[in-house]
């Protein structure tokens, strides 16, 4: 009797080698890459433990539970709290796999981005850090850059740190790992809400350049090409203006793409010339000319009419783009980054937002747009723009 139950028990049981084997049958390979849900079943100083149905419990490092910085496990993670994991590489020599919610938030966050530039939104973000060429902010989490040329404010560079701001995507590129913003162009595109071609406005002139004077109209510039300044030759914008002169211009063209408004004083004079031989006569008639300029371009625009505006053929080069270079070179681009990405900051120059792809701003990268290149909008916009949010769609 005793020999039979012994010899049932050793039909039916398994030895330690038939379980492995059995597991390893129905066993899932897990693949780096791979989004699972796993149960938090063990907190560590540095990290978690995490279960995810494999034979060996995975690794989550305490760097890779946030895009954002984290110092302790439980700020992220609870005690047999559930929730979807990415598989960073796959099984050491322990069969141990490494885990991360860093990437899943990173992925999702370029996401969002993505659709907020599709859908031209202004967001508002802090200034976190400044560098020679631009300021850093975090938009959904992420790094961004603004490039020196399109901060417009009448602050030091320096000063913005802790500042939020009124942004507008300029360029997003997970595959590049850039993310670039533009203070300048989400202040023009409100301003352009209220304002139209043809109108007259007044100004204060904030910067002469050899090209042209920038004209502050209330809060953004404009730039008053020196082809639009008169009909007589000029030699240079310092002949007609000074700096802080009050002067009157009308609008001749918004471009909200691009962030430029430019100006002219040309199509104001009564007589060519009048700006430099009889400039307040110029002034006295600016709304009359304006209006007949107005009518003229409605006149083009209908058919009506063939006759142009005087010197209309000089309009469309009010900003030429030999004068106006772009602020967007590929050298000058820090790469977005996270923050949880150690020394971050290090000599003024962002690092890369992935590990595995570094990208920085050296101490040396020059300035979007140096100082003798022309630049659509001169830093002059009071600090009253500059309004909390949370976000402008």
């Amino acid at each position: 009797m005793v020999n039979q139950k012994t010899t049932a028990t050793a039909d039916i049981g398994f030895s330690h080698e038939d379980f492995a084997a059995l597991l390893d049958k129905y066993d899932y390979h897990f693949n780096p890459g791979d989004i699972v849900a796993g149960t938090v079943f063990s907190l560590e100083p540095r990290g978690a433990l995490i279960d995810i149905g494999a034979k060996t419990a995975a690794y989550i490092p305490i760097q890779e539970m946030s895009i954002n910085r984290v110092d302790a496990p439980e700020e992220v993670l609870q005690s047999n709290e559930t929730r979807e994991f990415f598989i960073l590489t796959d099984e050491n020599e322990d069969g141990q796999l490494t885990l991360s919610i860093r990437r899943i938030e990173y992925m999702r966050a370029w996401e969002r981005v993505r659709q907020l530039q599709t859908e031209d939104a202004t967001v508002r973000s802090l200034v976190f850090a400044t560098n020679r060429g631009g300021a850093l902010v975090r938009i959904e989490g992420l790094r961004g850059f603004i490039p020196g040329s399109h901060i417009s404010t009448r602050k030091p560079k320096e000063d913005l740190v802790g500042e939020e701001l009124p942004l507008k995507f300029l360029e997003v590129d997970e595959d590049r790992n850039r993310l670039v913003l533009s203070h300048r162009r989400a202040l023009v595109e409100r301003k352009m809400n209220r304002l139209e071609v043809g109108e007259v406005v007044i100004g204060a002139v904030r910067g002469i350049k050899p090209y042209g004077a920038f004209i502050d109209i209330g809060g953004v510039s404009g730039l008053l090409h020196i082809s639009e300044i008169s009909h007589d030759h000029i030699d240079t914008p310092h002949s007609v203006f000074n700096v802080n002169d009050e002067v009157k211009v009308m609008i001749i063209d918004l471009d909200a793409e691009r962030g430029r408004i430019s100006l002219s004083t040309k199509q104001l004079e009564p007589e060519p010339g009048d700006m430099i031989k009889n400039r307040d006569r110029v002034y006295d008639m600016a709304e009359e000319m304006a209006a007949k300029y107005r009518e003229q371009m409605r006149a083009k625009q209908q058919g009506a009419t063939a006759v142009a505006a005087p010197g209309d053929d000089d309009v469309s080069a009010a900003i030429d783009d030999d004068d106006v270079p772009s602020a967007m070179e590929d050298a000058e681009v820090p790469a977005a980054i996270e923050e949880d990405v150690p020394s971050a900051i290090e000599d003024d120059a962002p690092a890369a937002i992935e590990d595995d792809a570094p990208a920085a701003i050296e101490d040396d990268a020059p300035a979007a747009i140096e100082d003798d290149a022309p630049a659509a909008i001169e830093d002059a916009v009071p600090e009253d723009e500059l309004q909390p949010a949370t976000q402008e769609d």
